[in-house]
């Protein structure tokens, strides 16, 4: 029995946690800036366009999806995650040069491409490097690492904003970028019979633009996370209007809640299926937005927080790994892509469409919370209807 089990491959091995790491540095870095963006874009006198701020992000990201999941499958894992940590340092340094709101939108439609290339090539390395039957558990601990990055991230970014700087909060966003770039250095690639970069890998066909087996999955994503574009644009507005100095308290506090029930809610779905916990998730996610909009006070507001951040924790690894079973391995990166198209098409929805109900008037805020609501139940029932 030890001599089976001595054959038997490392589900987590150094390299697995060295994507962890660089996971966590990454996300940090382009998350400590989100909740002091409204203030930094209102400074130059554009108020109005709040919900742009992740709107043209996420429309980067989503754009450079097919381009980086064609990359990921076929210069490899590792190059594609390269470029995304490298666009997110540069990009950090160029924001304390900013002095005008198109040139603010610029850094911002770049910037996006970080998040457009990065986790396409973390979560095809990750399903490469581990057993099916214990993906579910893989992607929630990996993801556990990004979350931890999303939790720490705005919370010390507006203590470094508050204790010395705007620019000493985006010099050290690429920083973290830079640390990023350095543990993917030392990785070894995944993918098998690799080709050499050439500019014809640039070339998308109609064919490779999504695939057609994680549709459903990115349909699915796109409804549930229309609620985290309404978190990150209007949350810093609410967090003011309950009179809490640290805009990232809310951000914190549901990221560390999606880590408690992550690796979890991973293993739940290894054993009873993806489907069943999904729906759990969406029903998780629509009652933090009620109880988050109808809060008068720290405490339900934190309350709200934790409802959606176990949603978060349930619905990450588990759509990610539905995507890896549903696509062969030869185009995990075009399927991981495709699921990453819903996830910014549903995240942009919410910016644009969250900041035009709320429209600067407090008394909008709920009505914001409540249409994410009902998003995040109308992926229940699609998801019922796709169980039944």
């Amino acid at each position: 029995m030890r001599d089976i089990a001595a054959k038997q491959p490392k589900t987590y091995t150094l390299q697995f946690w060295l994507l962890c790491a660089s996971s966590f540095l990454f996300f940090a870095s382009f998350n400590m800036i989100i909740p002091e963006l409204p203030d930094y874009l209102t400074s130059l006198g554009g108020a109005d366009y709040k919900g742009w701020i992740i709107a043209i992000f996420t429309l980067t990201a989503m754009l450079s999806r097919p381009f980086s999941g064609k990359l990921a499958d076929s210069v490899g894992r590792i190059p594609v995650m390269m470029v995304g940590a490298i666009v997110c340092c540069i990009m950090g340094l160029f924001y304390p040069l900013v002095a005008t709101v198109s040139g603010f939108f610029i850094l911002r439609f770049f910037h996006g491409f970080s998040t457009g290339f990065k986790p396409t090539g973390t979560v095809a390395y990750v399903a490469d490097i581990v057993p099916d039957h214990r993906r579910g558990e893989a992607m929630g601990l990996s993801g556990m690492f990004g979350t931890l990055g999303m939790a720490s991230g705005p919370a010390l970014g507006s203590q470094i904003k508050i204790w010395f700087s705007l620019d000493v909060m985006f010099y050290t966003s690429s920083a973290l970028a830079i640390l990023s770039i350095l543990i993917l250095i030392g990785m070894k690639e995944t993918l098998q019979n690799k080709q050499k970069f050439h500019l014809g890998l640039l070339k998308i066909s109609s064919s490779e633009i999504y695939h057609p087996d994680a549709i459903i999955p990115a349909v699915v994503l796109a409804l549930m996370v229309f609620s985290f574009g309404l978190v990150l644009t209007i949350v810093p507005d609410f967090t003011d209007y309950l009179g809490i100095e640290n805009k990232g308290v809310y951000y914190a506090t549901f990221t560390v809640s999606s880590l408690v029930v992550r690796i979890l809610a991973g293993k739940a779905s290894d054993k009873y299926g993806r489907i069943v916990v999904l729906q759990v998730a969406c029903v998780l996610y629509a009652a933090g937005m009620i109880v988050t909009g109808l809060s008068t006070n720290i405490w339900w507001f934190l309350s709200g927080a934790i409802l959606f951040g176990l949603g978060t924790g349930m619905n990450s690894p588990t759509i990610y790994a539905w995507v890896a079973g549903r696509c062969d391995f030869k185009t995990r990166g075009k399927g991981m892509a495709t699921a990453f198209i819903g996830l910014e098409l549903g995240i942009m929805q919410g910016s644009i469409f969250s900041a035009e109900i709320y429209n600067n008037n407090p008394d909008n805020f709920f009505l914001a919370f409540l249409v994410a609501a009902l998003l995040a139940l109308s992926a229940l029932l699609f998801l019922r209807k796709k169980n039944g």
